[in-house]
């Protein structure tokens, strides 16, 4: 009896920190990177870490509720597994990344002859709508591209 004394908070407060990256990755509409759902998890539980973002990203992906977005030469980002067949939009400006629901459907004419295609991943890259009607995308973008990376912002020489 002692010893479930002992782990009850530990085990509290891991299910907190599990339900809060549960929820956000529920509610963000769109992929995050680590970075983001220690972000917007924080909200609901001050005290998580990055590391603690890890574990329960690799534990939700264990579990099949959530999937890895992963895009050429970038860091991976997770969204709900729940989406079924969608593709991706990058936002060249502040690097987020969107979910598109519509698809164009069989691309078997476009495989060499002889060759058989099986799944498709389509990624757009351009402006989100946010950075397109921007007056000063490329500063604001910046600074939330370092955020979502989880880098500090630089100070600006004066």
């Amino acid at each position: 009896m002692a010893f479930a004394a002992e782990t009850s908070p530990a085990m509290e407060r891991t299910t907190r920190q599990h339900a809060a990256i549960r929820a956000v990755l529920a509610e963000a509409g769109r992929p995050l990177s680590p970075a983001e759902v220690l972000d917007a998890a924080r909200r609901h539980v001050a005290a998580l870490g990055l590391a603690t973002v890890y574990r329960n990203l690799r534990a939700l992906v264990d579990e099949g509720a959530i999937a890895v977005v992963s895009l050429p030469g970038e860091a991976p980002r997770y969204e709900a597994a729940a989406h079924g067949h969608h593709h991706h939009f990058r936002c060249d400006v502040c690097q987020r990344v969107f979910d598109v629901h519509r698809c164009p459907g069989d691309l078997a004419r476009f495989a060499p002859p002889g060759f058989r295609v099986e799944r498709h991943e389509i990624t757009l890259y351009g402006r989100c709508s946010e950075c397109a009607t921007a007056k000063k995308p490329a500063r604001a973008a910046a600074s939330r591209a370092r955020a979502a990376r989880g880098r500090p912002m630089r100070a600006r020489p004066r």
